[in-house]
Formats: structure tokens, C-alpha cells, sequence
């Protein structure tokens, strides 16, 4: 794959992402206020993980907020939000991935359905991708963990929105993830319809600029909603593995969330899931936290947005795996002349 990491005085094997998904704007309905309902990160909170080292923010976003009527033109006013949002983060010097945050679904209808037709899909990248086209730092994370879509038809999704994006000239890296939550543990598991890694060797990118963004977490069903962290053998494991399936089919990675309270067992487990990573930066890009944001509840286990009382102590583990003297990885996430 045609795909490297950092500047051209970065190591050739750097990770491009140790970041955080900061939560906020994907709240509320699509008629939400801001300020009320949902809310794009403060200043505050950007110069707070920028200055830990963080170099990434996955910024998540409700696509029906940012397209009121599908197949019709961008809402203005959330545009302007969105793109406001993404320079004062790279104002900071942070990589911004662009996330949907919808699984998959557009106001409650799957894509690939006839309500959502996965033109529609692509139609909605194409008009995304004409703002952020090859701007440094910017990446394109297709979609939020879809679920409950049959393999063949969300790949069909995906390789319409790449062509997409591609047709318009934007040549900024491109995150697929695959179905099913696009966990790290059951990539290769066969749901009845086919398993991701079966069904998601068929993406096409005439760039190839291209990875798979998957999500893991530690608890018992491995959804990120509990605060103790049973499954860390299993989630590091499944990473090892996933790293010996990159490296067979020549491709890469990217974990877009992983996250854990502040129990033992779960910082033990951040420390090997980033290191999982850092030992395999051949076909690993890196990874984002989830999550932080201004308005977490104290009291939420993977929270790591600080307190009044100070820092979370998720960062002991954190911050150890992050490299801060290497921020200008802008070749990850650009079209780049060769």
C-alpha cells in the first residue's frame, strides 16, 4: 500500500495517530441547538490534550446535522461549525479525522437500503470531501462502527463513497472501517454473511490511500460500557492477531477507539493495547482514545476529560506511549507527489 507516516524527516516505521476522540458534536437530534444539545470541542479542552502530547483528535459529528435532507446540499451553518472546529484544532498543530458518527444508519434508515441507497452515501462524501480536499491534517474516517449491515453490501457502500471522494481530486487518507462494529476481535468472524476479513479485501482506492479503522475494547462484551476490564487478554490477542492478517494482505490499521476506566486491569490493558501498536508500526497507523470532551459525565468510566481535580488517571497509561516531539505527520493524511 502507498502509505507512509510522518514528515520526510520522520522515521519511515512512525505511527501517524496517538490521539483522542473528543465527543460532543454527534449529541442531541439533528434539530439540536448548540450549546443545548450538542457542543464542538472548547478551546479549552484542545489546548489541554494538545499540550499532553496528544498530536490527533477523531472529531465526531452527526451526518444528518451537516445534511438536512439526503441527496441536498450541506447545512451551511454546521459546515461553517465543522470547519471552524478542524482549524482551531490544527491550529494546534493536531491531525483532525473526520467521523460521522452515525453506524451506519442515516435518521434511523441503513445504508444500502432503499431509503438510504448507497449513492446517497457517496453523494454525501463527495460533497464533504470538496471542503477538506487536500488540506494538511485532515483525514476521511468513512463511518462510525456500522452494525447490522451485511458485509457485501456495506463494502458496496464504501467503495462508492472512495470513488467518490477520489473523483473530486481530494487525495486525503481514507478510513474503512468494516461491519459489525468493526471490532478488532471478530474481524475474521463470520456472522453468516461473511466475515471483514473476507469481504473487505475487495475495497478498492485507485490511490490506495487507504487503511482499516477498527475499534476494540476490554470489558465483558466488549463494548466499552463497562468498567471492568475482563476481556484484556482477549482484546490484545485479537490486535496480535489482526496485526499478523495486516502484514499477510499488505495492508494497515488504524484504532480508532479503545478505551477504559480507571481500574487497574484496565490501565494494564491500555499500556499493552498501545504497545500491541507501537511494536507494529509496519501495518499500524496509531490509535485515538475514546474519549474526552467538555461534556462527559464525571462519573463515565473511559472518561478522560479533566476535572477540577486534575488529570484522569487513564493518562499514566496514556501518556507513555505518546511521542510529542514528532507532530508533523501531515504526509499521513495528504495527497502526496511522488
Amino acid at each position: 500500500m502507498l502509505l507512509s507516516c510522518g514528515s520526510l524527516h520522520a522515521e519511515p516505521n512512525d505511527l501517524c495517530f496517538r490521539g483522542v476522540n473528543l465527543s460532543g458534536a454527534e449529541y442531541g437530534e439533528a434539530d439540536g441547538v448548540e450549546g443545548v444539545n450538542f457542543t464542538y470541542p472548547s478551546a479549552s479542552t484542545v489546548s489541554y490534550f494538545a499540550a499532553k502530547g496528544f498530536d490527533t483528535v477523531r472529531l465526531p459529528f452527526k451526518w444528518e446535522r451537516l445534511q438536512p435532507s439526503l441527496g441536498g446540499p450541506l447545512d451551511l451553518v454546521e459546515l461553517d461549525r465543522l470547519k471552524t472546529s478542524v482549524a482551531g484544532l490544527r491550529a494546534k498543530g493536531l491531525s483532525v479525522i473526520l467521523d460521522p458518527h452515525n453506524f451506519g444508519y442515516y435518521s434511523g434508515s441503513q445504508i444500502g437500503s432503499a431509503d438510504v441507497p448507497s449513492r446517497q452515501f457517496a453523494q454525501f462524501w463527495i460533497r464533504l470531501a470538496a471542503e477538506f480536499a487536500n488540506q494538511e491534517g485532515i483525514a476521511f474516517g468513512l463511518m462510525n462502527e456500522p452494525h447490522d449491515i451485511a458485509p457485501t453490501v456495506w463494502l458496496e457502500a464504501a467503495n462508492m463513497a472512495i470513488a467518490g471522494i477520489r473523483t473530486i481530486g481530494a487525495g486525503n487518507l481514507i478510513l474503512v472501517p468494516g461491519t459489525h462494529w468493526s471490532g478488532v476481535v471478530t474481524w475474521e468472524q463470520d456472522f453468516g454473511r461473511g466475515s471483514n476479513a473476507s469481504v473487505m479485501l475487495s475495497v478498492v482506492d485507485p490511490l490506495d490511500r487507504y487503511a482499516f479503522e477498527v475499534h476494540q475494547y476490554m470489558d465483558k462484551d466488549l463494548s466499552g460500557t463497562h468498567e471492568a476490564c475482563v476481556n484484556v487478554d482477549l482484546a490484545v490477542d485479537g490486535m496480535n492477531k489482526l496485526s499478523d492478517w495486516l502484514r499477510a494482505h499488505g495492508k494497515r490499521a488504524f484504532l480508532g477507539e479503545f478505551g477504559g476506566s480507571s481500574e487497574p486491569q484496565c490501565l494494564e490493558g491500555l499500556t499493552r493495547m498501545t504497545q500491541a501498536i507501537a511494536d507494529n508500526p509496519d501495518v499500524w497507523l496509531g490509535w485515538t482514545y475514546w474519549a474526552g470532551g467538555d461534556w462527559w459525565a464525571e462519573d463515565e468510566g473511559n472518561n478522560i476529560q479533566p476535572t477540577d481535580k486534575g488529570d484522569r488517571q487513564q493518562l499514566s497509561s496514556l501518556i507513555p506511549a505518546l511521542n510529542p516531539e514528532a507532530q508533523d505527520r501531515g504526509w499521513c493524511v495528504m495527497n502526496s507527489a511522488r
